[in-house]
Formats: C-alpha cells, sequence, structure tokens
C-alpha cells in the first residue's frame, strides 16, 4: 500500500545540536570523511483510499513542522520503499 512521507528537517540556518554531536561523535568510531550531520524525522501517513499529497501538505504544515524553524517534504513511497527505509 502506498503511503506519504514527510521529512522534517531544521533549516539550513538553525544550530542542530543532535547533528553535531553525532558528527563529534563519528571520530571516535574511525569515521573521519564526514563533514557534518543533521539530524531530521520521517513521518509516515497511510490514508484509507489513495494518497492526499495535499492533505499530508496541510497536516505537516499545521501539526508535524514548525515552519519558523522547520522545512518539509512530502512524497508518496511503495511499500517497497518503506520496507527499505527501515532497514
Amino acid at each position: 500500500m502506498p503511503r506519504v512521507v514527510v521529512d522534517v528537517m531544521l533549516k539550513p540556518e538553525i544550530l542542530d545540536p543532535q547533528g553535531q554531536a553525532v558528527a563529534n561523535a563519528l571520530p571516535r568510531l574511525g569515521v573521519s570523511d564526514v563533514a557534518s550531520v543533521r539530524i531530521g524525522r520521517r513521518i509516515e501517513i497511510e490514508f484509507t483510499g489513495e494518497p492526499d499529497l495535499d492533505r499530508a501538505r496541510e497536516i505537516a504544515d499545521k501539526l508535524l513542522a514548525n515552519p519558523v524553524i522547520e522545512d518539509f517534504t512530502v512524497h508518496v513511497v511503495d511499500a517497497d520503499e518503506t520496507a527499505d527505509a527501515r532497514s
């Protein structure tokens, strides 16, 4: 069943302390070729009928993201893509 995915990320000009903490920890794990890390959220929405991108954008804008500090994207994925994202 297709799902609508909403990816929410802090705007580029907003500091990401969680991402900075991960980036700072990577050298201790032997990873030295990562320039920066940004942390976000992925929300999957299943509609009872066909996926409704306009409704999903409205949900994201009013409930899932803070438009002052966050950007979001909305797209439809197949069940296979949803499973791949969880691996």
